[in-house]
């Protein structure tokens, strides 16, 4: 069972397992594994029989490797940390130096892992987790192979955790996929999104399908848009390098919108099971009408940010300023796109998308916007025109659900007020620390790959986006800089929505709780 179907407190804890951190020394163990194994742990959730096992080029031994993660850990977990749940958590927390490319290590991996199991008891079941570049990830999972550690039995599981990019375009992610299908079956294989981990993500199901008064109206009769904002407010920081390979679409639309797209429009499946969730969401990809050439000049937006003024008053330099990136740089720092879906739900109701970098906050929400109501009846009152009624999804600040529709003004004259109703998760049921991976985590070590993605997935996707990357491939854009930073974006993003009759929502940041 998922954690998206229960409480931390009545989960069961997970079977013994070691988890294998490839690129152990980067950012994200410190970040986000560590921190999600420590809350797992403060939840009772990891075994007695648990152990972590660290791998990098670094030149550390256990104890140097743990006095790493000591120095970070509470930065990243803030108020709740516990001395005595990291005493536990660290005491299995081991390190391997390994040259990834080297098959001889490889064996002495398998040895170190014996010896894991005959301490902890950890009954040889095993969950690789690949925090390293996409370039390595079939050569490293061809050594685990040769070595027999992707091999399961009736009596142990072998699971990897694929960290995106999924590839960079349709042809890479098909090459991709089949590297990882030489040594693995599809069900080892987890591709991870931390947007899913998300509690907002996993609740568009419950509150779609669980309150009998939504699913009636979701659908082309009621719903007149929907928008989808990711919204950034850093800059590409140190990775300059690599956004100038990947860029906004690449990065974020197909692995990020295109999944909470397939939440929001996806048929109610027979249950929560993975296979029967994921195929309703690829019957949602399938649906989505690709972009023609011609329709890309209309249809998609792109943008780079300029130097700019964040709302604190901070001054930033321009992208192309930024270190690692070409100071003619042609890649998107902003991605927008209007999408079209030929099914019965949904035909005739357009899907708007949005992303960027430097954005005025930092902020991602869905906004489904209802049809007008009738104005006859008002036709003899001071009413002019009723204001659509709106649905929004708050996935980041302060996850949640704000619901906005008319009512009257007290007075003895006809006049409509907008009223906002507002739910926070943190009021109604507590502010539960996360990183967005606890529930990720745990899922694969149970073997549930419900909010992970398969193979065809991925490859619809990178399907809807490539007629996009070879438009803009082909004609470089003429005008960037065309955003500064601390903006909503380029002016032709507005033009996107405002050519239909449309406006993108105005999005005022929820102060967060307690200040």
């Amino acid at each position: 069972m998922s954690l998206m179907q229960t409480d931390f407190t009545e989960a069961s804890s997970a079977p013994p397992n070691v988890m294998i951190i490839f690129g152990a020394g980067g950012d994200l163990t410190a970040r986000k594994l560590i921190p999600a194994l420590f809350h797992l742990s403060n939840a009772r959730l990891l075994p007695e029989s648990f152990a972590v096992l660290g791998l990098d080029r670094l030149d550390f031994d256990d104890d140097g490797f743990r006095d790493r993660m000591a120095e970070q850990i509470k930065a990243h977990v803030g108020e709740v940390f516990d001395q005595a749940i990291w005493d536990w958590l660290l005491a299995r927390i081991h390190y391997m130096k390994i040259d990834m490319l080297s098959g001889p290590d490889y064996e002495l991996l398998c040895e170190r892992l014996s010896r894991i199991d005959a301490e902890r008891g950890t009954e040889g079941n095993y969950l690789f987790y690949m925090a390293i570049p996409p370039s390595l990830f079939g050569k490293v999972t061809d050594h685990l192979g040769e070595v027999g550690l992707l091999h399961e039995t009736e009596d142990d599981w072998r699971r990897v955790i694929i960290e995106k990019p999924f590839g960079r375009d349709l042809d890479s992610a098909i090459a991709l996929n089949n590297e990882l299908h030489r040594n693995m079956d599809e069900d080892q294989i987890y591709r991870i999104d931390h947007y899913l981990g998300k509690e907002t993500v996993q609740n568009i199901m419950v509150f779609r399908f669980a309150n009998g008064f939504i699913e009636p109206l979701w659908n082309r009769q009621h719903i007149d848009h929907v928008q989808i904002t990711v919204a950034e407010s850093v800059g590409v920081e140190h990775r300059g390098a690599y956004y100038e390979e990947a860029g906004a679409m690449r990065d974020m639309i197909p692995n990020h919108l295109l999944v909470l797209l397939g939440f929001v429009a996806m048929e109610p499946p027979n249950s929560f099971e993975a296979t029967a969730l994921r195929d309703e969401v690829n019957k949602v990809l399938d649906a989505i009408q690709p972009l023609t050439p011609e329709q890309v000049l209309t249809c998609a937006v792109r943008g780079q940010y300029g130097a700019g003024s964040m709302p604190n008053g901070e001054q930033v330099q321009a992208y192309r300023s930024s270190q690692g990136v070409d100071p003619n740089s042609h890649t998107e720092t902003f991605a927008a796109l209007k999408l079209g879906m030929d099914n019965w739900r949904w035909a005739g109701v357009p899907f708007y998308l949005r992303t960027g970098k430097r954005l005025t906050a930092q902020y991602t929400e869905i906004a489904i916007q209802f049809k007008r109501a009738p104005t006859i009846m008002f036709k003899d009152t001071e009413v002019e025109e009723l204001e659509p009624d709106m649905l929004v999804l708050r996935i980041q600040p302060n996850e949640g659900i704000q619901m906005s529709f008319g009512a009257k003004v007290p007075g003895p004259t006809m006049k409509i007020g907008a009223v906002n109703m507002d739910f926070c998760y943190e009021d109604y049921f507590g502010n539960k620390p996360a990183t967005g991976y606890e529930t990720l985590i745990y899922d694969c070590m149970k073997g549930d790959a419900t909010l992970y993605k398969h193979a065809d997935t991925v490859e619809k996707g990178w399907e809807i986006v490539q007629s996009v990357l070879d438009v803009w491939n082909a004609l470089p854009p003429r005008e960037f800089p065309n955003y500064a930073a601390g903006t909503w974006g380029p002016p032709a993003a507005g033009d996107l929505t405002k050519n239909d009759g449309r406006l993108w929502r105005r999005i005022e940041i929820p102060k967060a709780r307690g200040r």
